[in-house]
């Protein structure tokens, strides 16, 4: 399998997702086939893949973490087929190698504090598109239903009558967790999982902290890297012990993925020693204790040498 997933890596390219499943005697089209001779292809079941980008259609599809090898098989076989792909900032160059040439790309991307495209614009760009009998793929990073704006998307599709079809992703926040080798839930440690906005720390506003500050769950914000220490003291203040153990983890699933690990009491000193890029994903709860001893924790320098 290891060797399959390199192969795999390696092969996809602008040239399409098919062209690259081929060689390895795959295939995306209706069905997977067998790999290896004809003897065994007997006792291989086949996956078929089924469904066609329909005109008119809007697809609001979750491009998942940024790993290419995390996107689902319905958003690889929608790139695929789609007429014109809507896309954001942080879908990266291997999901977008699987698109076709010549298929229309428009980028909309967003970064903190500037908006290329306005938030109705996109909608209206959407719903001309598919106006003009194209099919087409709103291509959201993570899960588009995760703060990814998605409902605003539905409102504008809906009020010009443009049918629509949604299809999840992986979020940062089950990237992240696997990626650093632990559960979400566990039950010696977290019987819920809660996953939050850090924005509204930025707006102004002031997220009930005794309400967040539970033992029992796993908490995961989203977009709060610029606000680690207002989170920090906000969880204490709201009942968590100093010593409660907090993760952020940058890039997830990405190859240059990076995490710190350490309490709410030293999380901003280790931050500030230690910077991490965005975006983040702050994650937490007890959970994060594991990582020491997951089998499936990101191997560091030293136990590689």
């Amino acid at each position: 399998m290891r060797a399959l997933s390199r192969s795999l890596k390696t092969l996809l390219s602008r040239d399409a997702l098919q062209a690259g499943l081929a060689r390895l005697g795959l295939g995306l089209g209706r069905s997977f086939r067998c790999l290896g001779d004809a003897r065994e292809c007997g006792s291989m079941p086949s996956l078929g893949l089924r469904g066609d980008c329909r005109p008119g259609r809007v697809y609001l599809v979750g491009a998942g973490s940024g790993d290419v090898e995390l996107l689902t098989l319905k958003a690889a076989r929608l790139l695929q087929q789609a007429d014109a792909i809507v896309y954001d900032r942080l879908i990266g160059d291997e999901v977008l190698s699987l698109i076709p040439p010549g298929r229309e790309r428009y980028y909309v991307g967003k970064a903190r504090g500037h908006h290329s495209v306005p938030q109705a614009e996109i909608g209206e760009l959407m719903v001309r598109l598919a106006g003009q009998g194209k099919s087409v793929v709103r291509l959201k990073g993570g899960d588009p239903g995760i703060f990814g704006r998605m409902g605003e998307e539905l409102a504008a599709l809906a009020e010009a009558g443009v049918p629509a079809e949604i299809v999840p992703g992986i979020t940062a926040a089950s990237a992240a967790a696997a990626g650093m080798g632990i559960p979400l839930t566990d039950r010696g440690h977290a019987q819920q999982v809660r996953f939050i906005t850090a924005q509204l720390c930025r707006e102004g506003g002031e997220p009930d902290w005794f309400d967040l500050a539970r033992r029992d769950e796993t908490l995961v914000l989203y977009m709060g890297l610029s606000k680690v220490e207002a989170i920090c003291s906000g969880l204490r203040h709201g009942g968590l012990p100093d010593d409660w153990p907090i993760m952020l983890v940058a890039n997830a699933s990405h190859d240059d993925q990076q995490s710190l690990t350490g309490t709410l009491a030293d999380m901003p000193a280790r931050l500030a020693a230690q910077p991490l890029p965005s975006p983040c994903l702050i994650v937490v709860g007890s959970v994060v204790s594991m990582v020491v001893a997951s089998p499936a924790r990101p191997v560091s320098m030293e136990e590689r040498t």
